[in-house]
């Protein structure tokens, strides 16, 4: 076979991190020794390291890459996460349940949401939360892995993992550098252009060295040093729709049960996370600056701590948005230097996750067809906006006038497509989508209904199909109930396969 003189040579990864050490190992199991892969970092520079949480696609990556899933939950002290339980968002006093997986199995031609919308006029009715498997299990601290039966209530959820984000990236530093990467330790200073092109031919250290490459990814975290400061690919500012701006960040010690679920608490500016790991919670306050200064936000998340707080609240400090082109001449943005959507859905390594498969999907070779970098350009636009329409509509979406921050979001103006979803389920209860939505109708649907979107009506077509069927929702609710029942605590099955050593 004729060797394609126009093939890539050798790609510089620009940072390390979970975004930079994520694109190298996919990289390298990809194209293997055949194109050199050198990545750039600096000790000196810390990496924001809170995104903890993920949702399940993050089991495909890690299979795409070659790691094994007990050994990957061993060396980043993981756990197992069934969805994530937001506390006080619609009002205080109420929670619900976000699950990975559908609420129960669907019985008939219309979803089982429709038959559970017409029974809640009768009174007595169980919450939506009740026809979840993945909360019938995480509500008891339970878990196992789904069964490959269609035909059992265990095959209707799914789950993904909270785990350290600094000792993932060593991990896959290890599993990267063993397939022939090559890390440069060092701080680069600035990049250099070629004058013909504008194209990044090299970046520069501080002491001197200068790495060349034909590929380079921007993985240099919110400096986006490449893709902001050397190619200057303008930022779109998504703060007034989403106001949080700031974060603190602290872990505390362990308490006695280790849930399977990630919790997202409403405070007075904000939402506080807690994610379980194996040695210890990660905690932080996600808030406004608008609405809450630093000093107040730290004692609040202090305050609200399951253990002893394990550091001193660290800062972050951002700004909700995307670039305006995610792949600039022989650039790609991957991680928070193509931008940031706040952790409330847990997208942050998701993101980076789809960049690369993108990426792969679009592979280049040196003549960068701008055809290729349009349509990369063009998917990853609309996967950030519709990731943001759904973040969105959690604000959007409560009844909470108890602090300014709520009362500005519950006013506040969204995005035609946004509303325009807000508008059909309000009207027959029905989820309706562009195609290429991350988030499907049971996360949509747990959202609305968890923040009080109740139809003013259900489908049409249910009271010519006879109405709701009460037994079959309730024979599927005490199915879940057993399910669940049976199952071991979540804290036994980590003992039993994958706790760290």
């Amino acid at each position: 076979m004729q060797t394609d003189p126009r093939k890539l040579r050798s790609i510089v990864i620009v940072g390390g991190g979970s975004a930079g050490w994520m694109a190298a190992a996919a990289l390298s199991a990809a194209v293997g020794r055949n194109c050199a892969i050198t990545l750039v970092e600096s000790e000196e520079i810390g990496t924001v390291g809170v995104g903890e949480a993920t949702i399940p696609p993050i089991k495909t990556f890690n299979q795409m890459v070659g790691i094994n899933e007990t050994d990957f939950l061993k060396r980043t002290q993981g756990t197992f996460k069934l969805g994530i339980e937001f506390v006080d968002w619609a009002q205080q006093g109420k929670r619900y349940f976000h699950p990975f997986g559908p609420h129960g199995i669907q019985f008939d031609l219309l979803p089982l949401h429709q038959h559970w919308l017409q029974a809640c006029q009768q009174p007595g009715m169980p919450a939506l939360d009740q026809y979840s498997m993945a909360w019938a299990a995480a509500s008891r601290d339970r878990f196992a892995p789904p069964s490959r039966d269609p035909r059992s209530v265990l095959s209707s959820y799914d789950y993904a993992y909270h785990f350290d984000a600094g000792l993932y990236a060593r991990y896959l530093r290890e599993v990267s550098e063993a397939r022939g990467v090559t890390r440069v330790e060092g701080r680069i200073s600035h990049a250099d252009l070629r004058p013909e092109d504008g194209f990044v031919s090299r970046v520069c250290l501080l002491d001197g060295r200068t790495v060349e490459g034909d590929l380079f990814l921007d993985c240099s975290g919110f400096r986006a040093l490449l893709i902001g400061q050397t190619l200057g690919v303008g930022y779109d500012d998504w703060s007034h729709w989403l106001p949080c701006d700031r974060a603190m960040a602290v872990p505390c010690a362990s308490s006695p049960s280790l849930l399977p679920y990630t919790r997202s608490t409403a405070r007075e500016a904000g939402w506080q996370w807690r994610i379980p790991l194996q040695h210890r919670i990660g905690n932080g306050y996600v808030y406004s600056s608008q609405f809450l200064d630093d000093d107040k936000a730290a004692s609040t998340l202090l305050a609200h701590l399951d253990g002893k707080a394990l550091a001193e609240p660290r800062p972050l400090r951002f700004t909700t948005g995307r670039r305006q082109q995610l792949w600039h001449r022989n650039v790609v943005a991957l991680g928070l230097s193509s931008g940031f959507l706040e952790p409330l859905e847990s997208t942050s390594l998701h993101l980076v996750q789809s960049g690369i498969s993108r990426l792969l999907a679009l592979f280049p070779n040196r003549d960068f067809d701008p055809l290729v970098t349009a349509e990369y350009n063009r998917i990853g636009v609309h996967e950030f906006e519709r990731i943001r329409d759904f973040l969105i509509l959690h604000y959007k979406l409560t009844s909470r006038d108890d602090a300014p921050l709520w009362r500005y979001c519950s006013a506040m103006s969204i995005p035609d497509t946004l509303q325009y979803k807000i508008d059909h389920f309000r009207r027959y209860g029905r989820l309706v989508t562009e195609g290429m939505d991350l988030f499907g109708n049971a996360s949509w649907l747990a959202v609305h209904i968890g923040q009080n979107n109740i139809p003013q009506q259900t489908d049409p077509l249910l009271s010519l199909r006879g109405g709701a069927n009460r037994d079959m929702l309730e024979q599927q609710r005490q199915a879940m109930v057993r399910a669940a029942t049976a199952m071991p605590s979540h804290a036994d099955y980590i003992r039993q396969h994958c706790a760290a050593a």
